[in-house]
């Protein structure tokens, strides 16, 4: 069930939510311009690391991995990035979202327990 349409599908939409919470919260921990180039900055930094480190041949993904790294980094990579954007829903005043957020987390990786120990091997 991880590789199902539909559990690729949220699995993505957990990720851009990411990127939304994790620069809603560099807006809410900033003042004067540096709103703007945390709340624009943390997303990309956030996109590059989630886009560059990858375990080769992940069938999740394309499988290309730019910098290749251990399946177990890449898990905690995927988990800081995920969760962190769900506290910045948290911290942005938006606690349910951020909540919901984390439960639907949770439920993406319970759906995908052979890809948790696919990634937990490499």
């Amino acid at each position: 069930m991880g590789n199902a349409w539909w559990n690729l599908t949220l699995r993505f939409l957990l990720e851009l939510a990411a990127l939304l919470g994790i620069g809603m919260a560099g807006w809410s921990f900033s003042s004067g311009s540096w709103h703007w180039i945390l709340a624009l900055g943390l997303p990309f930094i956030a996109a590059v690391l989630w886009g560059t480190f990858a375990v080769p041949g992940d069938p999740s993904r394309s499988g290309r991995a730019p910098v290749p790294v251990p399946g177990m980094v890449r898990l905690v990579l995927e988990l800081v990035i995920l969760l962190a954007g769900a506290a910045g829903f948290h911290v942005a005043g938006y606690a349910v979202a951020g909540i919901t957020i984390a439960m639907l987390i949770a439920v993406s990786y319970a759906l995908s327990l052979s890809r948790l120990g696919w990634l937990m091997r490499q």
